[in-house]
């Protein structure tokens, strides 16, 4: 493991400004305290700023001093909170109740910072380096707003790279695989309408419950019978809420759930067959039935091409043992998804290790994301800086791919 030497020398500084910001959390196009201390220190190190893009967002446009080949990269790293509740009690915890740094994005800021500062500092590559700085990951879809904005055409780029640590795995072991690495994320609710009545006498009545429970029992027919047993799915019916009272049938019953999906075509495959199902088993039960479907985030596909030079610079830096380079995709979802729609790049995992690194006052909930107990590992700021480093220098190296 061959960490630059500069970056391990900032890991103490580094790290205290990662746990400042840990401590004044900010959600969705909130993040203004966050985005001023980012290009404060971006403007320290000489590096430009754009700000402005999806409100909050911040890129530092970073040149090489050799001769300009052209070639540009994009780095990403998120930098919102989640609305959460925090329990742990160390120094560094939530001074906001309800607002928490639950999936490590203080520290893909600090990560992507300490990377930005060496590239300013140790400019002997060619091209543009951007270090993208992204709001509202956490269902804002703040990737999407940036691109909106003109993020690719105010700073064009080759390709955009993202990381994410991920808990479980060990310190200093990455995962990455060609194609879809993170599931889309959809949500969908459902209204029943029947026709209220005493439960005694439910024979005047349209019972909208039972309609319900057939309905979520043969939505899972779509994910057992519908869609290619080969292509991974979910349908999750999450929520049913109906009724008031022990004896009166209700007017009204709606359920809520998600889906996940790996490909755009198994998604339309499910959205049609719950819209089918959903009328049709309505109208058999004498009900009014209609779904609304919501497409979030689209799956997370990495290029197979950037992926095989994020490998080989993974394998350089950490060696082969602990690069996972087929790593299992998970039905987790990121709006990364959305650069990736308009550019080729890659999406990795840095493992967060097993939570052994929080100091006493830590929760005692497990050290996974989005769980209150959650704390990013400081560890991971001179190994994922360094990375960020090595990959760009590698890529613009690179003749174009395409």
């Amino acid at each position: 493991m061959q960490l630059l030497e500069p970056i391990v020398g900032w890991q103490a500084e580094m790290a205290a400004l990662r746990r400042d910001i840990h401590a004044h959390p900010e959600l969705g196009y909130e993040e203004h305290r966050t985005s001023g201390l980012i290009a404060d220190r971006l403007a320290a190190w000489g590096i430009p700023v754009i700000r402005g893009l999806a409100g909050t967002g911040v890129v530092g446009v970073i040149k090489g001093n050799r001769p300009d080949n052209g070639h540009a990269i994009g780095l990403r790293a998120d930098m919102d909170a989640l609305p959460m509740q925090e329990v742990n009690t160390f120094a560094h915890a939530s001074t906001i109740p309800g607002k928490m740094h639950g999936c490590g994005h203080d520290g893909h800021t600090v990560t992507l910072l300490s990377a930005a500062r060496y590239l300013a500092q140790h400019p002997d590559f060619a091209g543009t380096v951007y270090a993208i700085f992204q709001p509202a990951e956490e269902g804002g879809a703040g990737a999407e707003r940036m691109v909106q904005d003109g993020l690719f055409e105010r700073c064009p780029m080759d390709a955009v790279f993202g990381m994410h640590n991920w808990p479980g795995m060990p310190v200093g072991s990455f995962g990455l695989s060609s194609g879809p690495i993170m599931a889309s994320s959809n949500e969908f609710d459902i209204v029943i309408e029947g026709k209220g009545a005493h439960a005694g006498m439910p024979h005047l009545g349209i019972d909208p419950v039972m309609a319900a429970v057939q309905i979520a029992q043969a939505l899972q027919s779509i994910v057992t019978r519908n869609r290619n047993p080969i292509d991974a799915a979910v349908l999750s019916v999450t929520q049913i809420h109906t009724g008031s009272a022990y004896n009166v049938v209700p007017n009204e019953a709606i359920l809520r759930g998600t889906v996940r999906t790996f490909t755009d075509v198994t998604l339309d495959l499910i959205e049609r067959r719950m819209g089918e199902i959903v009328e049709h088993t309505g109208l058999a039960l004498g009900c009014k039935a209609r779904l609304r479907f919501e497409r979030n985030y689209p799956p997370t596909v990495n290029d197979a091409i950037e992926t095989a030079v994020c490998a080989d610079v993974l394998t350089a830096l950490a060696g082969p043992e602990q690069v996972i380079t087929q790593v299992e995709p998970s039905m987790g979802a990121e709006d990364f998804a959305f650069m990736l729609r308009h550019k080729p790049g890659s999406y990795v995992w840095l493992g967060n290790g097993d939570g052994t690194h929080r100091e006493a006052g830590a929760g005692a909930g497990p050290c996974m994301l989005h769980n209150g107990s959650y704390d990013f590992n400081d560890d991971l700021i001179p190994l994922g800086a360094t990375y960020w480093v090595r990959l760009a220098q590698h890529r613009l190296a690179q003749p174009p791919a395409r």
